[in-house]
């Protein structure tokens, strides 16, 4: 079984985690400049065993595509091209950023940590995972 590498797309930054062989537990893998992601998608894809990869799906209250969708929607097709061997989904990534924080405040995080746009898109990346996993079980 593979692992399966979760991706929090930001127009600057990207946050990026991945499960255990087993696919039982998300973890933070690191977050990224946008401009490098498809490098590191490629160099990490080389060296690991990845089955999935899952995209936040950026979306609006209503249940629309955000502003950003724009941008995620073509980078999920390249990443299809690239991998045919990887399935390669579309995962809601709604109430993501809140959770981190929340994760963040509740975990004693200080302060000034809080505010690392980084650490919060690597955290809402692993809670994109997590939330994928759960859904299939």
């Amino acid at each position: 079984m593979g692992r399966i590498l979760a991706i929090d797309y930001g127009t600057r930054r990207t946050g990026l985690a991945v499960s255990d062989p087993l696919q039982i537990i998300a973890g933070g893998l690191t977050t990224v400049d946008t401009r490098e992601l498809e490098k590191f998608i490629a160099e990490y894809v080389a060296a690991n065993d990845v089955e999935t990869i899952v995209v936040g799906k950026p979306m609006q209250m209503n249940g629309t595509p955000s502003e950003t969708y724009r941008f995620v929607e073509p980078l999920v097709a390249r990443l299809r091209r690239a991998y045919p061997a990887i399935r390669v989904e579309l995962y809601d990534e709604r109430f993501t950023s809140v959770m981190a924080h929340r994760t963040m405040l509740e975990s004693g995080i200080g302060k000034m940590a809080r505010r690392d746009r980084a650490l919060v898109d690597k955290i809402s990346a692993t809670i994109i995972l997590q939330s994928y996993m759960d859904s299939r079980h």
